[in-house]
């Protein structure tokens, strides 16, 4: 379970404050697909970074599974996001450098708890890269696929840890909209088969139809809960 309360961030621009959350509390239950809807600006990618301990709060407090991420040291912080929880981000966030198969092991390298074998990484990459239907890419760049491809890598590279959350900011961003719908679904295929938390950040009212429940941010603050027909008229 997530336990987000009192949560605000205020950020220096110049010599001026501007804050982009204001006193937010949320709880989070396991295993929900919840979408966080709001326009641009609103604050629902400073809350998305927060609950995902790359940002933190300047007041309030964010507890997963009864852990306080906020007042974690970075190194323990690190190794936290590491094994609980999996990124997908709009603009993919993928190593130009290093081929798919290469780009889904990342998260596997790093993770110390587990200290995974060279030949269990590959098997564990080649898995989840199949289960998104690029078995047959493994040995390609990212700047030789397409952008709905590079997304699958990017689910594949946030699930190969078995994260208990997955966050996705404006996963179908930079996406055509039939691609998009196709990423869509395929997050919610991973929610109901491996019951992970998904929670997706998006100013697209349309994707709130996935949702087993969605909130509003705007300006800053929770504005309404569960108000799906206004979300899909």
């Amino acid at each position: 379970m997530i336990q987000i309360k009192n949560l605000s961030k205020t950020y220096q621009v110049g010599d001026q404050l501007v804050p982009a959350l204001k006193n937010v509390s949320l709880n989070i239950e396991d295993g929900e697909f919840l979408v966080i809807v709001g326009p641009s600006g609103s604050g629902k990618s400073t809350l998305m970074h927060l609950i995902g301990g790359l940002d933190q709060p300047s007041e309030g407090s964010i507890e997963i599974d009864g852990t306080d991420i906020a007042n974690m040291k970075d190194k323990e912080l690190s190794g936290f996001r590491n094994s609980k929880i999996g990124f997908i981000f709009q603009d993919f966030k993928l190593h130009p450098h290093l081929d798919i198969l290469e780009n889904v092991k990342v998260p596997l390298v790093f993770n110390r708890k587990k200290n995974y074998k060279t030949t269990t990484m590959e098997r564990n990459a080649k898995k989840l890269l199949k289960e998104v239907g690029l078995n047959e890419r493994v040995t390609h760049k990212p700047d030789q696929i397409s952008g709905g491809q590079k997304q699958r890598v990017a689910i594949a590279r946030a699930l190969v840890n078995n994260p208990s959350v997955v966050l996705a900011d404006e996963p179908m961003g930079d996406l055509d909209s039939l691609t998009g719908k196709k990423i869509i679904q395929l997050l919610k295929n991973f929610h109901v088969r491996k019951k992970v938390t998904m929670i997706v950040v998006t100013h697209d009212m349309s994707i709130a139809k996935y949702a087993t429940r969605t909130v509003e941010i705007k300006d800053g603050r929770l504005v309404s809960r569960n108000k799906f027909k206004k979300f899909l008229s």
